[in-house]
């Protein structure tokens, strides 16, 4: 099958160290090369990949926002996409609802997953006019607020099994890993470990928008014993934190769509303490892989029953459900029957 896989711009595929999108788009990308179908990655040029490789920025644009229009690069892209869709027999988009008018002028198959929440007011408009755009979920969650969108299926994210190694033994420490921002709950995570009197590892990007967070709610929090902050970690220091902790923490306040770094955890062997919002509940398995809690009281109480979870049933459970190889078969097989309906109405068309 020829297959295009259009990734976002604003960090390299994979990126260097945090970015959800592009490490998704890679982890895909991989797969099915490895899986012997003809893959054409749209990304940008740093980017590291086995498939062709077709650059839309010289860089990651991340890099060069405060100087460039990031938005100017994905649509001159997306324009480039078009242009070479009769090479491929479906395209498929991880640019939210930016590809929507392009797909009306492919001549290819295509589908859109959709990586971001849908309960913003004025997404339902755009969404309704854009009605025919066939979309994936990446969570049941995720779809609820447009449960009419023409969704052709739900395929909840997937890395590779050997990404990151079981770790049988714990320390002594939790972890927040992620992004500092509200929706995180970071002073969350601190306040639960100090009440729990385990230390708290943090290791988290920041966005200037949200530096000033950071400085007003979560700095003054960050103090030895209970809390050390370490930055922005690539995936060897992430395989570190998280391997030896003896939970991930997760106290988010969003409907968050996905949530990769539970995953991330649970190929660890590492339970999750998470708040029940979003997708935590497809992800969880309450007592099983971890605890899902319903605020700070329940989750410092989560910590003092992590004995009660076993480690290898927490990566049992990843390597069940959340592997690459899971995720690509499952995009192939919407693949393959969007293909075989596109088909179906040309020749009704030319009948």
């Amino acid at each position: 099958m020829r297959i295009a896989q259009i990734s976002t711009l604003y960090e390299s595929v994979p990126p260097r160290r945090y970015g959800g999108i592009e490490r998704v788009v890679s982890w895909l990308t991989e797969e099915l090369v490895s899986m012997g179908h003809e893959v054409t990655l749209f990304a940008s040029a740093d980017s590291h990949t086995r498939a062709n490789l077709v650059p839309g920025a010289a860089c990651a644009v991340r890099l060069v926002e405060d100087t460039a229009d990031p938005q100017a690069f994905h649509f001159a892209m997306l324009e480039d996409v078009v242009r070479a869709s009769e090479r491929f027999d479906i395209v498929h988009f991880h640019t939210d609802y930016m590809g929507f008018p392009y797909t009306r002028r492919l001549t290819a198959a295509h589908v859109t997953t959709l990586h971001w929440r849908l309960d913003i007011p004025g997404l339902e408009p755009l969404y309704r006019r854009f009605g025919d755009v066939p979309l994936v979920s990446v969570s049941d969650a995720q779809r609820a607020p447009l449960p009419w969108a023409a969704w052709a299926g739900n395929v909840p994210h997937g890395m590779p099994a050997t990404l990151f190694p079981f770790h049988e033994h714990a320390g002594g420490h939790v972890a927040f890993l992620g992004r500092i921002a509200p929706t995180k709950g970071p002073d969350a995570a601190i306040r639960i470990a100090r009440r729990a009197k385990v230390p708290l590892k943090i290791a988290a990007k920041i966005d200037e928008a949200d530096r000033s967070y950071f400085e007003r709610e979560v700095a003054p929090l960050i103090e030895a014993p209970f809390a050390d902050f370490e930055g922005e970690l690539d995936d060897a220091g992430k395989q570190r934190l998280l391997g030896s902790a003896r939970a991930l923490l997760f106290p988010i306040n969003w409907p968050e769509p996905f949530g990769i770094v539970m995953i991330e955890a649970l190929a660890c062997g590492t339970p999750v303490i998470a708040f029940s919002r979003g997708s935590v509940p497809e992800i969880v398995e309450h007592g099983v892989n971890g605890f899902i809690v319903r605020d700070e009281d329940e989750a410092v109480d989560a910590i003092a029953r992590l004995s009660e979870i076993d480690r290898r049933a927490c990566r049992d459970s990843f390597e069940r459900r959340f592997t690459a190889k899971r995720m690509a078969r499952a995009y192939v097989e919407i693949y393959e029957r969007l293909i075989r309906e596109r088909a179906a109405r040309r020749s009704f068309a030319e009948a």
